[in-house]
This record gives C-alpha cells, structure tokens and sequence, in this order.
C-alpha cells in the first residue's frame, strides 16, 4: 500500500514535536512530502494522487486536512484513485474525534498501516471569490456569522500558546461585533427557510472537538444537517456555555434545526465563511453533498 504523508516541518506544539521523533520511522514506511507555506498541502496532495499514491495522510490539524481533501479533488478522479488518511497533531483535530482516532500518534500510525477502509458523505460549498465561482470541499463542518468571524479574529501566537481555549477567546471577542442576518434556505426536498445570526452546517455530530453540536448528523446518510441560531449574542452565550462544558450539548429551545441535501447561505451584510475551520470567503454560497464519495482509513 502506497502511502504518501503530507507534514508542515515548522509546526509547533508538543503533538508537532512527537511526530518528528517518529519521522525516520514513517519515512521507512511512507514517503514524506513536507509543506513549506500556506497551500503548499493541497498542492502536494494532488502531486500524490498523480503519482498513484494509494492513501495520502494529512499530518496536522482540521485545516491541513482542509487543503488534503481539496488537493485530491484536483487530481483526475482523486477520490476514486486515493484514500484519505489523517494524523491528528492539531488543536482540536474535530474530524479525527468523529472517526474515533486515537490521538496517540503511534496508535493512529498502525490504523493507517492497517489500511481498513470506510465511504462517508464528501460536502461541499460553491460560493464567488475575485470574480468566480469556486468549489471548496470539506469533511466535518461549515459556519457563517459569529463563528466564522471568531476564526478570523483567531491570533496565531495565542493558539499555541493556549490551544483551543483561543478560539473562546475570539469569540467573546467577535460577540460584540454588529451580527450578520443569515437565511438559510433549503434547496432539496421540502423547501424550508430560517434567519439567524449564526449558521452552522455539520456532516458529522461534533464541532470544536467534543460538542455534539448536530445529534441527528451521520457521516453516510447524504444529508447535512443545519443549525440556526437565531440570535448570537451574550445572553445566547450564557444559555449554552453550561450545556456545553457539563454535557457538550445546546440547551433545547437555542437553536433552530433541519437536515437537507443542499442549502443555500445568504446576507444582506458581508458575513465570513469557514468550512473546517478554516475561512475561504464570503455568502452567499451553495452547499451540497455528494453521497458516500470520500475513502476514509478508520479503526
């Protein structure tokens, strides 16, 4: 089995510096290709694909799976010719949870070795950016609003320095922003239609590592399911932070939800989009899910 892993030597954090100890090893086992600036993983990916890589393992957080995922599209019939294979060293490695991967490094590495294949559901987003239409796949999640403008205000130093506890930070921050006004309005089946100040889309069940965020989510059921939060301000903060912290769940009542096979995102303000925790542009966007598309190595 021809396996190709895709790491940023620079990164930083103990997870980072496990893995290099580990590097000789792998190297013997796989072919490393290392990133060397923003991009550089999505494009080293679909180099693997060509090259006829069986599995390519993104070595890293949710956002080098990110671009991972999207250089496989690249590539002629990449999700066909290609298992996608992950290393949790991130921060809060969401997708990887929601696989039941072992965040010991060298447990994840016999996974992968042992080469056990699922199929689950391949999302994606169609949103305009510098005059055009892109395509922007993802595997765990997407959000506009409050939540994507909190990834924005994301600092880098302080990240590493206290993990995910940054992004809590950053959100108490992106609160006393004006909110956005989003519809979401689904496209598929019985047309329904919300307005809210926060919108998540989820294709698994977890967001920001342990909140079940989306219960009735399942990876192989070709539906997303959507969450409308219709106000995303303090006193919304304060319902759910208890939930959240005692049972990583929203209080009922707090949120609006609905699955679908594609959805559209739109504002009247400009509102900032990430999908796996990575931001890529602006609403209005298109989301859709193509069934049981993307070979994944799991336990």
């Amino acid at each position: 089995m021809r396996t190709c892993v895709i790491f940023n030597p620079t990164a930083r954090g103990e997870k980072a510096r496990r893995f290099r100890r580990h590097l000789e090893l792998i190297s013997l086992q796989a072919t490393l290709k290392l990133t060397a600036a923003a991009g550089d993983a999505r494009r080293l990916a679909a180099e693997a694909v060509r090259e006829g890589f069986e599995v390519v393992v993104a070595a890293g957080g949710d956002g080098t799976l990110n671009e991972v995922l999207n250089g496989m599209a690249d590539a002629p019939d990449g999700f066909e010719r290609t298992r996608l294979g992950v290393l949790p060293l991130g921060t809060v490695n969401v997708f990887a949870r929601e696989l039941a991967l072992p965040a010991e490094l060298s447990r994840a590495w016999e996974i992968i070795g042992q080469g056990k294949e699922t199929r689950i559901d391949l999302p994606w987003v169609s949103y305009q950016a510098e005059g055009s239409e892109r395509r922007h796949y993802f595997a765990q999640l997407a959000g506009a609003g409050l939540d994507a403008r909190a990834i924005e205000l994301v600092k880098w130093q302080v990240k590493k320095a206290v993990g995910r506890l940054a992004y809590v930070l950053a959100g108490l921050h992106a609160v006393m922003s004006a909110p956005s006004k989003i519809t979401a309005t689904a496209r598929a089946g019985c047309t329904r239609s919300l307005v809210g100040e926060l919108v998540m889309i989820g294709n698994g069940h977890l967001y920001g590592g342990q909140f079940k965020l989306f219960p009735q989510a399942d990876l192989r059921d070709g539906l997303l399911e959507v969450c409308v939060f219709p106000r995303a301000n303090w006193l919304t903060l304060a319902r759910c932070g208890p939930g959240l912290l005692l049972s990583g769940t929203v209080p009922p009542g707090v949120t609006e939800t609905f699955q679908t096979e594609s959805l559209t995102l739109s504002s009247p303000s400009p509102t900032p989009l990430q999908v796996d925790g990575e931001l890529i542009g602006q609403l209005p966007a298109t989301f859709s899910v193509e069934p049981s598309r993307l070979r994944v190595i799991v336990p």
